[in-house]
């Protein structure tokens, strides 16, 4: 190859790809090459089939709720595992066919095989040297399995190999309780599984709000066995794998080991950069930039571990995809944080957490969706939201929340946060009756009571009517 190429990207996943995006408008000089399956992670293993998985569940833990509604015959129902999975597996072909079909069309410009540096501006391809102006590395992540446990063979299961099973159980253990833990465990137990879940955590999904843990673990331990603060133990016994904890002990047919990922960078080559790398092998990224320290390499997607979330991912590759065929790179504002785990109720962080805050000058509103009007209507009356404001201005700086169908109020208070408004100028917005965002509008005028008082005329300022229905 006489000139180098412009750039070469290693990994098609959600980061990749948006990469390659950006890359196509500016150059047709660049390679992508991917080791293994292509499709994303999202689509393949990760949220895509997972939230199949759930919505199945969900609708068949709605029969626990017909009798309150005075529908009868609930105990009728059936849960077929197999024509569920069959279901998972079907759209996730479909989503993986729309993924894969971003790079059908680039002839010799896709390449699958293994790459690794030889440096800031070589990357070797299955032995063969290519040279290149800059380099994009998003090779993504994989489940974190102890390597002991992979003598269990095909019964031990990550979401890479959960949702290629012909059925499941009828005993599971997940061990770890992080987002995807406590998503699986609850929609294997809520489609009639035996599950027992086990963390050495104390908190559940990311939570960082005790009150929320405490709601959490009591409605999860509502539905399966839930062990939490000491190590899993599994060994081999009659019947199955035992899996002790402390004092607890289950013997099961299956475990899910869903104790978080780790990038794929070990054979990489990064250590050929010349830049310091941690105890994990990780070189410094500018969350900004995606560059790697002055070096015309990019690290983008999952394989940075910074958030593992795909519109994270995937506005990384676009950073990614821009700076490397820029003459320098741009620093871009990053979007304000937002995470949501589809448990029910859904967990979501937004913004900036409670913990990185100072106490002092940050105020906190809370309600309870207990006796929410909405949510008892539906029997969604659980759950708790938190919203912290800055006491002095009253802008909106994060907030936590185990809510029903919480997805949605996160959102809306994700645009509040990055359109940096106050507390007043939400609740000067539209709340339509009767709807769950009343229960949002509830914590945020228990924030606003702990701020300076708007202006008299102010809708914002319009107080509970006292009938508890209606706030």
């Amino acid at each position: 190859m006489s000139q180098p190429l412009d750039t070469i990207i290693i990994g098609a996943g959600t980061a990749g790809l948006a990469a390659l995006r950006e890359v196509r408008k500016r150059t047709d000089r660049y390679l992508i090459v991917n080791e293994g399956p292509w499709g994303t992670t999202c689509a393949r293993v990760g949220c895509m089939p997972s939230k199949a998985l759930i919505e199945a569940a969900n609708a068949f833990h709605l029969r626990h709720a017909f009798e309150e509604f005075g529908l009868r015959g609930a105990n009728a129902l059936t849960a077929d595992l197999p024509a569920v999975l069959q279901r998972v597996r079907a759209l996730r072909d479909n989503f993986v066919a729309g993924a894969i079909k971003a790079t059908d069309d680039l002839g010799s410009a896709r390449i699958a095989g293994r790459a690794s540096l030889l440096g800031a501006n070589s990357v070797d391809i299955d032995g063969t040297a290519y040279p290149t102006r800059s380099i994009i590395i998003a090779t993504g992540s994989r489940p974190s399995v102890p390597e002991e446990w992979l003598a269990f063979g095909d019964r031990m299961l990550t979401t890479d190999t959960l949702f290629e099973q012909p059925t499941l159980g009828p005993r599971i253990a997940v061990i770890g309780m992080g987002p995807i833990g406590v998503e699986i465990s609850q929609a294997l137990a809520r489609l009639g599984l035996q599950v027992a879940a086990f963390t050495t955590s104390h908190t559940l999904a990311g939570l960082g709000n005790p009150a929320l843990n405490t709601e959490l673990t009591a409605l999860l331990k509502q539905e399966m066995v839930l062990h939490m603060g000491a190590k899993a133990q599994l060994r081999e016994v009659p019947g199955g794998i035992e899996v002790s904890s402390g004092p607890h002990r289950v013997v099961v047919d299956q475990v899910i080991a869903a104790m978080g990922r780790v990038p794929n960078i070990e054979h990489l080559g990064l250590d050929t950069l010349g830049v310091p790398l941690d105890k994990r092998g990780m070189p410094s990224v500018d969350p900004q930039t995606q560059q790697i320290g002055n070096l015309p390499v990019f690290l983008a997607g999952d394989a940075t571990t910074r958030a593992p979330l795909l519109h994270e991912a995937a506005d990384e590759g676009h950073i990614a995809g821009m700076n490397a065929l820029a003459a320098s790179p741009t620093r871009f504002r990053r979007r304000t944080p937002l995470g949501i785990v589809f448990c029910d109720p859904n967990i979501a962080t937004v913004g900036q957490r409670f913990a990185d805050m100072d106490p002092a000058h940050t105020v906190t509103g809370t309600t309870s969706f207990d006796n929410q009007g909405r949510a008892r209507t539906s029997q969604q009356n659980h759950g708790r939201i938190c919203i912290h404001a800055d006491q002095a201005t009253g802008r909106l700086l994060g907030a936590e929340m185990c809510a029903p169908q919480g997805e949605h109020m996160a959102h809306l208070l994700a645009l509040a946060i990055q359109q940096k408004l106050t507390v007043h100028d939400l609740l000067g917005m539209p709340f339509y009756h009767p709807t769950l965002e009343e229960g949002l509008r509830t914590a945020l005028r228990d924030t606003a009571r702990q701020l300076p008082e708007g202006r008299e005329s102010d809708l914002a300022a319009c107080t509970a009517i006292g009938v508890a229905a209606l706030e």
